[in-house]
């Protein structure tokens, strides 16, 4: 039994430890390894009848590739919350909102992706997403046997598949604000075209700063729905499968 948690713990942690919300750098070492002993608590009796015989003592290939499967997962889930910030990051670039009430937190962010990561993990937490992530610890042993190395092919196709994702996805949160962005630089250069003596930035810019904070109060709840959906997606079935 005491190597049965061991093993589990050697998953869980990576997992726990970039989670969205629990895994941030904010949060003290203390308090992470609390919740990573309390998860283990609970994934290791669900186990137990079908691992406590496969379990041994560790060897040094069992720490490997439980730590290497837990890392894969855990940052996978975190690729969800950077893409939300990429999402934020793109909008306030194409928007210039860049500069305006950036975040304090240890990681520089706009303003519009410090308020999206934050409200995407506030609402992750409120729908119980650490519960299916607890179920997607315990599946993901069907996924991957305990003591048995992944395949590191495979593996590295699915982490590149997932890279990938998070850019698309990040940019296509993004996009009506891309879209604003575009329109908004297209009509200057033909206002500018029209009448050169008029100084268009000077008129243009409290314009397009206000027509971002109301396009920001409309999609920002959808955006957060469809973050939240994709990500409860991803975690009833990690792998495709």
């Amino acid at each position: 039994m005491l190597w049965l948690h061991v093993g589990v713990f050697l998953r869980v942690a990576p997992i726990i430890g970039l989670l969205p919300g629990i895994g941030e750098a904010s949060v003290p070492m203390r308090i992470k390894l609390v919740i990573v002993i309390a998860f283990t608590m609970i994934v290791a009796p669900v186990l137990s009848p079908d691992l406590t015989a496969q379990v041994h003592s560790p060897t040094v290939g069992f720490i490997l590739s439980e730590t290497i499967i837990g890392l894969a997962l855990g940052l996978a889930l975190r690729l969800f919350l950077m893409a939300l910030q990429m999402a934020g990051s793109i909008a306030a670039q194409s928007t210039s909102l860049a500069q305006i009430l950036g975040s304090v937190g240890q990681t520089p962010l706009p303003a519009i992706g410090h308020l999206l990561a934050t409200g995407g993990v506030a609402l992750m937490m409120i729908m119980g997403l650490h519960v299916r992530v607890t179920e997607m610890i315990v599946l993901s042993y069907t996924v991957f046997p305990v003591g048995e190395p992944p395949d590191i092919g495979a593996l590295s196709q699915w982490g590149v598949a997932r890279i990938a994702q998070a850019f698309s996805f990040g940019f296509s949160l993004a996009a009506p604000f891309v879209l604003v962005s575009v329109l908004y630089n297209l009509t200057l250069g033909i206002i500018n075209r029209a009448m050169p003596q008029l100084m268009v930035v000077l008129v243009g810019a409290p314009v397009i700063m206000a027509f971002t904070l109301f396009l920001l109060m409309l999609v920002v709840p959808t955006m957060l729905m469809v973050w939240v959906e994709a990500l409860q997606n991803f975690v009833a079935n990690p792998f495709g499968g």
